[in-house]
């Protein structure tokens, strides 16, 4: 069978449970961001059937986690692992070089970090071990976890990443692949003509690495706390392959060491119909082989934002939904007071995540 005809089975065998999913299928109803706007109109998470929220880890403070706790809700710290744009203009060191052999240029509003920068790694690790000591959570879900690159958008940015002399050495430390005498972009084009493939695995094995390390720092610090991953919600074809090509998002290898995916499946911002959420859980359901009640599971962040253009209530209501088909076992919406600040978007997740806790 084709990956089109896989594709549309998938969709045909789990989207007619997209409508009615079971309340005790659908373990977290989460949100993203900003809870306050929540608490500041008066209003509690349970009065809305919200029991995860999930937040930057650097802004959390302890007060809220005790507030959400008390209002029935696991509370979990985003963590933006491999955004670097403030750190890479004071350590230029860190910069991503493309395969010119020059500095790779911002995206749009996303700057990376060479994930084999030592300093960078000391420096975001320290980070990390301060927010699990300062704050009680449930779990850390890690945000940026890809080689310099953007793709929250229909054209995403997609550069060849990195050859720094660090990124270099380490390659030829970890594959016995031995370079040529010459610049950056004659080594660059080498690799790229004669050790793709090994390239490839190479720049896998570096986020998955980093992903471990992160989950051992959490088994350290906060024991049972979970382990989740935001990212591209892309099949291993969209793109040309990008997501393990580009991004170094190997499935395969992440499903070993993360407790939780979480797409992106922001339809609006990708120029994709809210179908699409459904399909690609699908297609997640089936690659990473998800069993009820196993890890990994799968827990979607949908687009509640009116970006670029407006997402009705109706539209809301149904990439909820959707992201809670299929093997889903949780799903949140992107943001929080996008949500709080519209009257009728309220008013949908109320009904929806209510009648997912029982309490329609």
């Amino acid at each position: 069978m084709n990956s089109s005809r896989l594709i549309i089975a998938l969709v045909l065998l789990y989207l007619p449970m997209a409508a009615q999913v079971p309340a005790a299928e659908i373990e977290v109803r989460g949100a993203y961001g900003g809870v306050q706007s929540f608490w500041d109109s008066g209003a509690r998470l349970d009065d809305y059937g919200i029991n995860a929220i999930f937040t930057g880890g650097h802004w959390l403070q302890p007060a809220q986690v005790a507030r959400a706790r008390a209002e029935g809700a696991r509370v979990f710290a985003e963590f933006a692992t491999l955004n670097g744009g403030e750190y890479v203009e004071k350590h230029p060191e860190a910069w991503p070089v493309d395969e010119k052999g020059e500095r790779s240029p911002k995206a749009d509003w996303f700057m990376g970090v060479c994930p084999t920068d030592p300093g960078f790694r000391a420096w975001r690790m320290n980070e990390l071990r301060e927010i699990l000591r300062r704050l009680e959570l449930d779990g850390v879900w890690m945000d940026y976890v890809h080689w310099h690159a953007q793709f929250e958008d229909p054209n995403p940015i997609l550069p060849e990443t990195c050859f720094c002399p660090g990124c270099l050495s380490a390659f030829q430390a970890a594959t016995g692949a031995r370079l040529p005498e010459g610049g950056t972009a004659e080594k660059a084009r080498w690799i790229l003509e004669h050790q793709e493939n090994i390239w490839r695995d190479w720049r896998c094995s570096v986020v998955t690495g980093w992903a471990r390390d992160i989950k051992e720092i959490i088994r350290q610090e906060r024991p049972g706390a979970l382990l989740g991953l935001f990212h591209a919600p892309w099949t291993d074809q969209d793109f040309g392959g990008a997501r393990r090509k580009i991004l170094g998002l190997d499935f395969g290898q992440l499903a070993g060491v993360v407790d939780v995916f979480s797409p992106m499946v922001y339809h609006g911002r990708m120029g994709r119909d809210p179908r699409w959420v459904g399909e690609y859980v699908a297609w997640l359901s089936e690659s990473l082989r998800i069993k009820a009640g196993k890890f990994p599971k799968i827990w979607p962040i949908v687009q509640a934002t009116d970006e670029p253009a407006a997402v009705s209530p109706q539209e809301f209501e149904e990439v909820l939904r959707r992201g809670a088909s299929g093997a889903a076992s949780g799903v949140m919406m992107f943001t929080a007071s996008a949500v709080a600040h519209d009257p009728a978007k309220l008013e949908t997740l109320k009904k929806v995540y209510l009648e997912w806790a029982g309490k329609k």
